[in-house]
């Protein structure tokens, strides 16, 4: 299991003042080994992986090196984090090398016992240690019976000694039972069973022989070319979106939690360690800090966090594999925390100017620090740089369920606004949108009703959308009354505003939509209706915050209006302005 931990090491360059290369610092790290030292970084996370030796491994540097240009000042969010992950873990140290003792801080009488099969040694002889994290080893082992024997298997062992909070057990048993759930998946370790007994946990899966994606990104200098990096990203975005639909959130991905099944250049590659994700709905945030420091998104160390966080993690793995260095480094974990809030990803140097705008644009949308303007990774599959890639089957993305229940619940005159907003869409963007259409299965009429969200979502649901509450989300939507929805007023519901925002075209989308919308729908309207329209309290001094929404010359709504209305601003958001007015 991961934790936020970020790389303490110190700025190493050449006589040159050059950084120092790709290469040396994997030497080093294998030097560190071989000669019993602790590694400046040794926290990865364990894996199915098969390596000949520990000394063998070139993934405890973690990913390559960004020096950054200046400095950034207190304060520092990295003390109460390191506060929370002690909690979370008993008295885990954060900067600490080895695994947790068992005899910190352990809640006397907690319950260990999991369920599991007991019958290990019976089943499986243990081998070599292949890998080791923060809670646990990996061992590689072989089959003695049944249909897994003479099979090289990698087995995840998670001492009991070690959960020394029920957080910790329950992470345990969660991650297994999203495991069971999930697997089946082509880039998804598969999972085989789950064993314990009185001393430790055994989770039996895949062995992966090809390693790590951070092995080969460093084995390749550094970086991928665009086409290669898009073969990458199909895979990691496939099986997020499978893990998102489910209700499923990651928490750590990064290029370590990645693994090829062999050592072809062209392997399938493999999500391990569910030891940090969680269950999460699409109105439900979470709050609990985990993850590795250099990938972790801005929202999660504000502490309020859903899927998007992960797509941020994508979006670092993404900009690495295209040019070979993170987009966010400083030489202590407080300096990564104060880069990941406060710093821009810099796309200036090279070798940014020579790639694709289309490949530019792709990781911006991922890195950008409001999540809500952020690609989910369905909407990242359909995305203008991978399109046209490979014939993968773009899944059904749980946001358009959320922004459709939006729309149905704003006001007559929002949704003519965002009608509006919808004939401005490019191919693209209509592209994905006649996908998630259709996998919604309309009519032969070619309407849907909010019934066709559930029969849809049943269709691709495991025991971890169950667990998740995605299910119960989807169905209390669907039992909405509303009428059926054409593909163009679907395309007005499934809009995120947001997310159109965070393009470039977002000006040309509002004056063009302004139009439609002067043309089509706008019409005088006093500030009293309008404030009805929005729903807001009659104690909010509606003539104060709603005078500039509405010209006075003609009394129709204005452009800085309509640009609000489409956002759906809240009776919240309105009581917020009046506390803005007062001050």
């Amino acid at each position: 299991m991961g934790l936020c931990h970020g790389k303490p090491a110190e700025s190493r360059r050449n006589p040159a003042g050059n950084p120092q290369p790709i290469s040396d610092e994997i030497n080093e790290s294998v030097l560190n080994y071989s000669t019993g030292k602790t590694p400046k970084f040794p926290f990865y996370s364990p894996s199915p992986l098969f390596r000949n030796s520990p000394a063998n491994s070139s993934s405890v540097p973690s990913t390559p090196l960004r020096f950054l240009k200046r400095p950034f000042p207190p304060p520092s969010p990295a003390k109460h984090i390191k506060a929370l992950l002690a909690r979370r873990h008993g008295s885990v140290k954060p900067n600490e090398a080895t695994i947790p003792e068992g005899s910190e801080c352990e809640i006397v009488g907690l319950d260990k016992n999991f369920g599991y099969c007991k019958s290990f040694p019976r089943d499986y002889e243990i081998e070599e240690e292949v890998g080791r994290g923060h809670f646990g080893y990996t061992c590689s082992a072989k089959g003695k019976r049944g249909s897994l024997k003479g099979v090289d298997v990698a087995v995840k062992v998670i001492p009991k000694s070690k959960m020394t909070t029920a957080i910790a057990v329950e992470d345990v048993r969660r991650e297994v039972k999203i495991l069971r759930a999930l697997t089946g998946h082509k880039n998804l370790v598969q999972f085989y069973d789950a064993y314990e007994d009185e001393d430790n946990v055994y989770v039996v899966m895949e062995l992966c022989k090809g390693g790590e994606l951070l092995d080969r990104i460093l084995s390749r200098g550094g970086k991928y070319s665009e086409e290669d990096a898009k073969v990458i990203m199909l895979q990691i975005l496939s099986v997020v979106a499978y893990c998102h639909l489910q209700g499923v959130v990651h928490r750590d991905l990064k290029p370590e939690n990645f693994l090829f099944t062999s050592k072809d250049e062209y392997a399938p590659l493999k999500a391990i360690d569910f030891g940090l994700s969680d269950y999460v709905k699409p109105d439900e945030r979470l709050n609990d800090i985990v993850g590795s420091a250099y990938y972790v998104a801005p929202e999660v160390l504000h502490r309020s966090y859903g899927t998007e966080a992960d797509m941020w993690s994508i979006g670092v793995i993404a900009y690495i594999l295209l040019c070979g260095s993170r987009p966010f480094w400083a030489r202590t974990e407080s300096g990564i925390f104060r880069a990941v809030l406060k710093a821009d990803p810099n796309f200036d140097e090279s070798p940014w100017p020579s790639m694709s705008p289309e490949a530019i644009d792709f990781v911006k949308r991922l890195l950008n620090k409001d999540y809500r303007k952020r690609l989910t990774a369905a909407q990242a599959l359909s995305h203008p740089w991978l399109a046209g890639s490979c014939d993968m089957k773009i899944p059904l993305d749980i946001i358009i369920c959320k922004l459709v229940r939006a729309y149905i619940c704003s006001s007559s005159l929002r949704k003519a606004a965002l009608k509006a907003l919808a004939k401005t869409l490019t191919i693209s963007q209509l592209s994905y949108l006649r996908e998630q259409f259709t996998l919604l299965g309309p009519s032969r009429n070619g309407f849907i009703s909010l019934q066709n969200f559930k029969s849809a979502m049943v269709k691709s649901s495991t025991d971890a959308m169950k667990d998740s509450r995605v299910l119960e989300y989807v169905s209390l939507v669907s039992s909405i009354q509303y009428g059926k929805l054409d593909f163009e007023e679907f395309c007005a519901a499934a809009i995120s505003v947001h997310q159109l925002e965070g393009t470039e075209s977002w000006e040309q989308h509002a004056r063009r939509a302004y139009d439609f919308f002067e043309k089509d729908g706008n019409r005088p309207i006093m500030i009293e209706e309008l404030a009805s329209e929005l729903g807001l309290s009659p104690s909010v001094p509606v003539h104060v915050v709603l005078q500039d929404w509405i010209r006075h010359s003609d009394g129709k709504l204005s452009f800085l209006g309509f640009v609000r209305l489409v956002h759906g601003v809240s009776s919240r958001a309105f009581q917020k302005a009046r506390e803005t007015q007062a001050g």
